[in-house]
């Protein structure tokens, strides 16, 4: 199969690897990990998790380097942050040490799903754990599955690493995310699917969220956090209603050891006109740079790439970021984990 696909055309999607991992929470304990080449899962029409949305996920990606070495990007960060999801909606607490031989394992197993170095590709990785025990009250689970699949995709934004427009509307609103961010309503993104559609159906790439209550300050777009370039600075949305991104924790450190000021606050909507460049950042996107946010509602719109050039600083910034990721430059941040094959 492997030998059909096309590194360089992979859009962001589904493709069936080999194995997957998986770990079952019983008796009040997590068993031992098991491999399964099957893809299906088996749940009670009653399981919590399709009724309550007790769940909680993770993304996560493993580059090929120049070197021929596999390294797996933050893998601890992302363990800590499920944690905290499963203590926001009384799940119990996966170590850090299953989920990481987790996720090392099901690398390992598909490891020619593994996209060649020089390639814009990824081998995607998604930590899933949900409830499986039948309910038909409100109340925790007391069975869950943890189980770790992988994919290998493309850029997430159309166009790669391309300025693109976005839209911004205050008719549209979800509800502020829980623990990681990733719970939405529902414990999954689909309050906010609707305005993602509508921005897709007329032409940008994602909506942008103001904060719930005041309509008045920059959240994040539905799969991404934002930041922007102001001179030197690197500035980014305090919000408790946005995703803690360790690709943007990760940016940030990065803009602070080249000399950046790295300021965490509201940033006000009228503010985006004082920005030089701007963009979404994620594991999935890298960093998608953003051409210009159009303010549906008022008509209104923030330029920051006329001809959808990515921004200088934009540019450096992801480009140092990949290159730690693939093995070009030193990880002097102790970012990747190098996966024996």
């Amino acid at each position: 199969m492997t030998e059909t696909i096309e590194w360089n055309n992979l859009g962001f999607g589904f493709i069936p690897t080999d194995y997957n991992v998986r770990c079952t929470y019983a008796d009040g304990k997590w068993g031992e990990l098991r491999t399964h080449s099957d893809m299906q899962i088996n749940l009670n029409i009653a399981a919590a998790v399709l009724h309550y949305a007790q769940e909680s996920f993770e993304g996560l990606k493993a580059f090929r380097g120049k070197d021929g070495k596999v390294r797996i990007f933050r893998v601890d960060e992302n363990a800590k942050r499920m944690q905290d999801s499963c203590k926001g909606i009384e799940m119990p607490i996966l170590p850090v040490d299953t989920f990481r031989e987790a996720v090392l394992q099901a690398v390992k197993l598909n490891e020619r799903f593994i996209p060649p170095y020089g390639s814009s590709a990824s081998l995607y990785i998604r930590p899933v754990l949900f409830a499986t025990t039948p309910l038909v009250g409100v109340k925790p689970a007391v069975d869950y599955e943890f189980i770790v699949f992988v994919s290998p995709v493309g850029p997430y934004f159309k166009g790669g690493f391309q300025a693109t427009p976005f839209m911004l509307s205050r008719k549209y609103d979800r509800a502020a995310p829980l623990g990681t961010g990733m719970l939405k309503v529902g414990g999954n993104y689909a309050a906010g699917m609707k305005a993602t559609v509508t921005a897709h159906d007329n032409g940008y790439s994602s909506m942008f969220y103001l904060d719930p209550k005041e309509k008045k300050y920059i959240d994040e777009c539905g799969a991404a956090n934002f930041f922007a370039i102001k001179g030197n600075t690197y500035v980014t949305p305090q919000s408790s209603s946005i995703l803690p991104s360790i690709t943007n924790r990760s940016l940030s450190e990065l803009a602070e050891s080249l000399g950046m000021t790295v300021e965490r606050r509201p940033i006000a909507i009228d503010e985006l006109s004082e920005f030089d460049e701007a963009g979404a950042c994620g594991t999935a996107a890298v960093i998608s740079p953003i051409a210009r946010i159009d303010d549906v509602d008022n008509n209104k719109s923030y330029i920051f790439s006329p001809d959808g050039s990515p921004g200088r600083v934009c540019t450096l910034l992801y480009n140092k970021l990949r290159a730690i990721q693939r093995g070009e430059e030193p990880d002097t941040f102790g970012w990747t984990m190098e996966v024996t094959l």
